[in-house]
């Protein structure tokens, strides 16, 4: 593949709902350019794009990846991103180097809920982009339908641009609106063809649509259109040109990768309407002038060690060159290069601006480093912005085996992909793998046992309940033992009594000992004896919090007495006291702020009182038709609400949780958390 000037190169996210027919519109584009003698197909196992083993098991996309194909002398690189909502993480890394948008919806659904997300994500970069009613040849679609609820949507800047000639198992061909043109597609070849006399009328309708949308870019030519003058080809290709490079239209095509039907006229309006590399260098690179500029978007792991694909933004790459880690701040050799095509990886000797190339076995450089020959660079470009986690499970090796090669195998899974973090619970020594939901966390675990076989079990993280009493109490403890020689005795009075909950300090040691009944040097052995105790709690296991201890009376031997004696007796008169205190469990509650289409309030705050949480409070959230719930729910109850709110919502709602406090549980909880633990001890 030869080298390509940035003017001459588009950079081009495929963003869609999951199973919109994004792969098999490249696949489609292989085929058609020349790259491959067989269009590949995602349900037989052959795309180019989608190889890797798990997607081909669930024949959908999981990673993004690039998949350049050259077209009319320019080079056109999709970016090829998932549609399930689990890899969202996957879609904003794609979405961050690329320049434009391709919007793929189907035309028997139109808009669905993974559309709407993509399409904020792409709001976000601010992208041009085009839509694409693919999957024309099934049955029970409709171009007018799904180009309705694109429109509906997303506004009038919604414009067609073709319509498709036939329906349904008849469509063959489209029309294109701007030049009037028909032309239909046989065996990977394009033939322009008259215009069917039944698609006159509907022409001149959408036309004029266009035109109305498209005169909203240009002050002249819209006074112009209003005063009644019909407007020439040139002038509408002019709008529509300005006004998709801008953003201020989006124009609609129509297709079908399965049969092939509309992707060259496709590929053809990505090259006359989307922004070169050129067009839309940003200002982050704009600052590495001359010099070498270039972010690592995608790191995958390998048994050889790890590949990671970068856009060179400025300069260019060359084969066994070394450059410098903006983040890292350390020297990266660069051996052999790769133009990145799926399973048809090419070698290559250089990498120019604006494209994109592979390199393997890098030290010390990971996804959204920057790497750069300028010695100097202190600001990086803009990073990935990758969303938090939402989704907790603990992972627990199988073998010991497994567990020698754990630690090794989750680090390189947090390098591969930056929408997961792994933490280790102090508490419990857990190990936790977060990420954006089951789905998500079920295909990491698979490609762990796949990639470096390590065989891990996932559960439920630990729940870290407390422990508190709500009155006071006094109670004695005395330890007396005699085995020859000196013998062991301390004897101790304590009150305890409960701490407010909203203090900040859950634990106050009192010593109101007078005339020395204990003597000073046995009064810490009393207070880590107190301590002790309330580590291990005494209703279900857990530690025992906002409780003041007053240590009042006592006795002592003269030479039976020791700091150890005093600890014990402590520890038994903590036992005697707690039962009379009324003791009582308490819960972790989460502040969690949730993000809802208005449509879903009632239902996500039903369920939020199935939850046993409170809504706190309500509030229009930034985005318009959307609402922002605040409430507190116990942890127990939400470690699967992404899961929940991802079903009420159909994937629209969104939430960030943090803790907030500790809260006494329902006696029937409290109850099988106390039985639970009585068996655990035996």
């Amino acid at each position: 593949m030869k080298v390509y000037g940035a003017e001459h190169i588009r950079n081009v996210a495929l963003i869609s709902h999951v199973g919109a027919g994004k792969t098999s519109l490249i696949d489609a584009a292989l085929f058609d350019t020349g790259a491959v003698t067989r269009q590949g197909k995602v349900d037989e196992g052959t795309s180019i794009a989608d190889h890797d083993p798990d997607e081909l098991k669930r024949q959908m996309s999981l990673h993004t990846k690039v998949i350049p194909v050259e077209w009319k002398d320019h080079k056109i690189n999709f970016i090829d991103t998932p549609g399930y909502a689990d890899f969202v993480g996957e879609v904003k890394a794609g979405l961050r180097v690329a320049d434009a948008a391709l919007l793929v919806v189907t035309a028997e659904k139109g808009v669905e809920v993974g559309t709407e997300l993509v399409w904020h994500y792409a709001n976000e970069r601010n992208l041009p982009r085009i839509a694409l009613v693919n999957k024309l040849d099934r049955e029970n679609t409709s171009f007018d339908s799904a180009l309705e609820s694109l429109r509906a949507q997303f506004g009038t800047k919604v414009v067609p641009l073709q319509i498709p000639i036939g329906e349904q198992a008849s469509f063959k061909g489209v029309v294109d609106l701007l030049h009037q043109k028909g032309y239909t597609f046989e065996g990977g070849s394009v033939q322009e063809i008259a215009i069917p006399d039944e698609l006159k009328e509907t022409i001149a309708s959408y036309r004029e649509q266009l035109i109305e949308s498209a005169v909203e870019s240009d002050d002249e030519l819209m006074e112009k259109f209003l005063e009644g003058d019909e407007l020439n080809d040139e002038e509408v290709l002019k709008l529509v040109k300005v006004g998709t490079a801008s953003g201020q239209l989006v124009p609609v095509l129509c297709a079908s990768a399965a049969k092939n039907v509309g992707l060259q006229t496709l590929m053809n309006a990505i090259v006359d309407y989307l922004p070169s590399a050129a067009d839309t260098l940003p200002e982050d690179a704009q600052a590495f002038g001359d010099h070498t500029s270039a972010l690592i978007f995608k790191t995958t792991g390998q048994q050889a060690g790890t590949l990671s694909t970068f856009r060179v933004y400025t300069g260019s790459i060359k084969a066994d060159s070394h450059l410098y880690n903006v983040q890292t701040k350390t020297d990266e050799r660069l051996g052999g290069l790769s133009i990145p095509r799926g399973k048809m990886p090419e070698n290559a000797g250089v990498i120019g601006a604006g494209d994109f190339g592979a390199v393997s076995k890098l030290t010390n450089s990971h996804s959204g480093d920057t790497l750069t020959d300028k010695k100097d660079a202190s600001s990086p470009l803009e990073p990935i912005n990758f969303p938090a986690p939402c989704f907790t499970l603990t992972v627990v090796p199988h073998t010991q085996s497994d567990l020698d090669k754990m630690g090794n195998a989750l680090a390189r899974i947090v390098q591969e992909d930056r929408a997961i973090h792994v933490s280790r619970d102090p508490e419990t020594a857990e190990t936790l793998l977060s990420g954006m939901g089951e789905a998500h966390l079920q295909i990491v675990v698979e490609s762990i046992k796949r990639k470096y076989g390590v065989d891990l079990e996932t559960r439920d993280p630990h729940i870290h309940y407390r422990e508190t009493i709500r009155k006071k109490a006094k109670a004695n403890g005395r330890h007396k033992r005699q085995s020859g020689g000196h013998g062991q005795f301390g004897d101790v009075w304590l009150e305890i009594e409960p701490l407010p909950r909203e203090s900040e300090e859950t634990f106050i040691f009192e010593d109101r000992v007078v005339g020395g009944v204990v003597p000073n040097q046995f009064i810490p052995g009393v207070e880590k004896g107190v301590r002790e105790s309330l580590k291990r709690g005494f209703v279900s296991g857990n530690p025992m919090l906002y409780v003041r201890v007053s240590l009042y009376d006592g006795k002592y031997h003269p030479v039976d007495s020791s700091a150890q004696s005093f600890e014990v007796a402590a520890s038994l008169a903590m036992q005697e006291a707690v039962p009379l205190a009324s003791p009582v469990i308490l819960e972790p509650v989460m502040n969690v702020t949730i993000t809802v289409p208005d449509a879903n309030m009632g239902d996500v705050m039903s369920d939020i009182n199935t939850k046993r949480g409170r809504v706190l409070g309500m509030e229009p959230a930034e985005e318009e038709g959307m609402e922002r719930i605040t409430a507190m729910i116990p942890q127990a109850e939400i470690l699967h609400y992404a899961t929940d709110l991802r079903s009420i919502t159909q994937g629209r709602g969104s939430f960030i949780m943090e803790f907030g406090q500790y809260e006494e549980v329902p006696t029937h909880v409290q109850q099988e958390l106390a039985e639970h633990h009585k068996k655990a001890v035996g």
